[in-house]
Order: C-alpha cells, then sequence, then structure tokens
C-alpha cells in the first residue's frame, strides 16, 4: 500500500491555486450537508492532555468528498507560532488504508476564512464594500483578509488590530502588502488608541475577528449599520470577542452549527441566545442536484430574513469537522504530483 504525504510547504503550493470562488462553493456544501443531516458521520471530538498541550481528534466522513481524522495540538500555555499543530489522516474509500497525511496547520485556517466569506457573501447588504477590519494577527486573520481582498476587489483599505505591536503583527503586514499592492494596510493596537478605534470600527464594511479575548474588542455603538462581522474567534463559554448588545442588535445571528455554538461560543451563550435564535448557514443555500460539483444558489427569502433581522449581520463559527474532511480532500486530489508518495507502508 502506498500514501501520499503532504507537507506544509506542499499544501502553501497547492492551495494557492484554488480560487476564493471554489472554496466557497466548498463551504456552502460541507454546510448545506451538515443542515439537512444526512450525507455525513461527525462523532463527537476527543480530547486528551499532554504535558503542554490538549489534543483534539476529530474524525468525520462526508459522502461524496471522503473520511478522515483530523488531530490538532493546543497549547495549554499561549506561544507564538504561527496556527495550531495539525495533522490529517485521509482514508481510501475503497481499500480502507491511509490515502495520504496532510499537514494542516494552514488548512484549519483556510476552511474557517472560506465559510466566513461565504457567509459575508450571503448576508452583506453593503454591494461595494471598501473597508475591512480585522481584528487579532494570527493564520485566521491572515487568511480572512487575503480571501476577502481576493474577493471583494472594490476594498481600498484594511486596517489590522493587535493587542500588542509585536512581530507577527509587522510580518502580517509585509506579507499581506505584498499579496495585495493596491489595498492601503494600517495596524492599530487594542487600546491604545480609542478615538480611532472607534473611528475605524465605525467606518467599516466588514469586520473579522479571530482572538482569543474574554470581554468585547470593541463597543457595540460604534459599529454602522449595514456592517456585516464573522466572529472566529470564541470557542469555549468563557470567551466572548462582542458583547451581548451587539448581537442582539443583529436580530438573528447565523451560524455554523447551531448544536455546537449553543455549547461553545461564550458571546451566544453570555447573550442567551437559544439554537432556535441562530440560524445555521446551510440553510441559506441550495444545490440542484446535492453534488459538491454543483454551485450553490442563494435561498434569497431567508437571507432577506435575515438582514431585515436587526440593523447589522453576524456570523458566528466554531468551526465543524466536516470543513476539514472538506478542505483536506480538495488538497489531495489536486495535489497531482506535489507531495511524497510513500510506497513500502504495507
Amino acid at each position: 500500500m502506498s500514501f501520499l504525504i503532504i507537507t506544509a510547504a506542499d499544501v502553501s503550493r497547492i492551495v494557492s491555486s484554488i480560487h476564493h470562488s471554489r472554496l466557497e462553493n466548498l463551504m456552502a456544501f460541507v454546510f448545506h450537508t451538515l443542515s439537512s443531516g444526512s450525507g455525513f458521520d461527525a462523532p463527537l471530538r476527543e480530547a486528551i492532555t499532554m504535558a503542554q498541550h490538549n489534543v483534539l481528534f476529530m474524525p468525520a466522513r462526508v459522502q461524496g468528498l471522503g473520511t478522515s481524522i483530523k488531530v490538532v495540538s493546543i497549547p495549554r500555555h499561549p506561544v507564538d507560532q504561527g496556527g495550531l499543530p495539525a495533522s490529517s489522516l485521509v482514508l481510501d474509500e475503497t481499500t480502507g488504508g491511509i490515502r495520504a497525511i496532510v499537514n494542516a496547520r494552514q488548512l484549519t485556517a483556510l476552511r474557517t476564512a472560506a465559510g466566513s466569506l461565504l457567509a459575508t457573501r450571503l448576508l452583506m447588504s453593503v454591494r461595494d464594500p471598501t473597508t475591512f477590519l480585522a481584528f487579532g494577527a494570527g493564520k485566521q486573520i491572515e487568511a480572512h483578509v487575503d480571501l476577502h481582498l481576493r474577493a471583494y476587489l472594490t476594498i481600498k483599505t484594511c486596517t489590522i488590530v493587535n493587542k500588542s505591536n509585536n512581530q507577527r503583527l509587522a510580518d502580517l503586514i509585509i506579507r499581506l502588502k505584498s499579496a495585495h499592492p493596491t489595498v492601503t494596510f494600517q495596524s492599530l493596537i487594542l487600546k491604545d488608541d480609542l478615538a480611532r478605534l472607534e473611528q475605524v470600527t465605525h467606518a467599516a464594511n466588514i469586520i473579522c475577528t479571530a482572538t482569543s479575548s474574554k470581554e468585547p474588542l470593541f463597543e457595540a455603538k460604534w459599529v454602522s449599520p449595514g456592517t456585516h462581522l464573522n466572529l472566529i474567534g470564541s470557542y469555549t463559554p468563557e470567551m466572548a470577542e462582542v458583547s451581548s448588545e451587539l448581537l442582539h442588535q443583529a436580530g438573528k445571528v447565523v451560524v455554523d452549527s447551531r448544536e455546537a455554538c449553543a455549547s461553545e461560543a461564550g458571546e451566544l451563550i453570555k447573550a442567551k441566545f437559544h439554537e432556535e435564535d441562530m440560524v445555521e448557514i446551510g440553510t441559506l443555500v441550495h444545490f440542484d442536484n446535492d453534488s459538491p460539483d454543483a454551485d450553490y444558489k442563494k435561498v434569497h427569502a431567508l437571507c432577506n430574513e435575515v438582514r431585515q433581522a436587526g440593523k447589522i449581520t453576524i456570523f458566528k463559527s466554531v468551526g465543524v469537522g466536516l470543513q476539514d474532511v472538506a478542505i483536506t480532500n480538495m488538497v489531495v486530489n489536486l495535489a497531482g504530483e506535489i507531495g511524497t508518495l510513500f510506497s513500502s507502508y504495507d
């Protein structure tokens, strides 16, 4: 038996050639499948504790896409390491053996950003956004900024807000400027200049947050009507990047999974949002033949209902294992001659 080993460098080469619309469509299929309640198998993730890390094991299968298990190591003490150590084991649907081992450090951020881009596309009321505001300076923010700027060429200004003026922030700005030379980038240190923070928040058409904050990053009153927000950072009941006041301004909050967000999204828990107060993003799209190769279609009536429920629109994501299955199998399918073939395993 042979299998493919795809390193971080290999992953970067492969994903650089994937158009943002293809990633968006893939996440639409994943969320649509999840909301349909069939065509997938996703057991609850298992966790074990190591000396320095909490390790998560996330197996899942999506019919028509594939089967994999992702292993992620989360440091017990925060460190600046450019993404969490993560690998995915992809299985062969015919033999049941290993098809590939893939470095998933970059893919976690990419699949999450693709889901957020889908939400922005479905919910944002501003037709031609010009301003983008991001909180955080990690791989999630880099992927979110990059995908949104590729999808919306009208965006001319991007502000990155970070808790400290560190090398990671400086390096991120350099990479983004190189990738998007027509966009003006600026950085802002959280809590250093509240007047300026209020100004850029008020001016933002799109806001993305990907931090580990346990308190609101900005005042709810600073957000202008019509703004769309993607909230990515929180994944425990104690964490919260925005206030309950801001959530209620949206009226309805769109989520990746109602079940997962009801137990993991700190903002929604603190705001006393129940599952019936959330709208799964998978219900906002449909496919004519339920094929991952088809283009998704927007359910206009439901999207309009969400927009009309409040002054702003919000998408909250805690991440679902089906996204990992989808993005990892796409990378393996597109690998071609990229990667290392190990031919004497079994």
